[in-house]
């Protein structure tokens, strides 16, 4: 596949951009910096892009296959809905400018349900740090959750992603938070960068948030 990925030399972007190489697609990923240090691949192409303008991201759609977003915020920072929100709203509107109709993109966990039935962000001890990214990700995912003709799919990932090992082994679910048999729920960006190529390879999961977690 020939694929657009956004954000690509973050802590999930250069590893689902590695991802995708690895598996022998044809990657533009775009960063804020136009390169991606140490990283080169006859099949990757690297540039810049605003991925909050529908115009730069139907430019950059436009005779691709896909796009998969990896953009996020500087946690705790007054840009965190402008990011996060802006992306959603662009994305949707380039795609449909560019005739692109797959669209991956990571979200947040703090949306998801406890069995309880709240949603983890609604904790009373819910990091504040995280609180306005996390809103920020429930809103775009009410916008995408109003799109029909686009074949998004939002992967959240467990409550807790860092560096790990890569192992290939992860669960999957819908809108319920998992966790282990100890009650943890985490994964590590290697993990979580195989889901996403998994899920955009499969085109499966179409108009609908899906969480991968350990």
């Amino acid at each position: 596949m020939k694929i657009v990925l956004f954000g690509a030399s973050g802590n999930i972007g250069r590893p689902t951009t590695e991802e995708l190489l690895r598996r022998g697609h044809t990657v533009t990923a775009v960063t804020r910096a136009g390169h991606i240090d140490g990283l080169k691949h006859k099949a990757l192409t690297v540039t810049t892009g605003d991925v909050t303008d529908p115009a730069a991201v139907a430019g950059l759609a436009a005779s691709h296959d896909a796009v998969l977003s990896a953009v996020g915020p500087r946690i705790g920072q007054e840009s965190d809905r402008a990011t996060i929100v802006g992306a959603a709203r662009a994305l949707i509107d380039g795609l449909r400018r560019a005739g692109v109709t797959r669209l991956v993109t990571i979200g947040g966990a703090g949306s998801l349900r406890t069995p309880t039935g709240a949603r983890v962000m609604d904790d009373p001890d819910f990091p504040a740090l995280w609180k306005a990214n996390a809103e920020a990700q429930s809103e775009a995912l009410d916008l995408y959750r109003g799109v029909h003709d686009l074949d998004w799919t939002y992967v959240s990932p467990a409550a807790v992603i860092g560096a790990g090992e890569r192992t290939g082994a992860y669960r999957s679910a819908g809108d319920t938070l998992l966790t282990d048999d100890d009650g943890n729920s985490r994964i590590s960006y290697a993990d979580y960068a195989i889901a996403l190529a998994d899920t955009i390879e499969s085109g499966t999961a179409i108009r609908r948030r899906i969480t991968v977690a350990y």
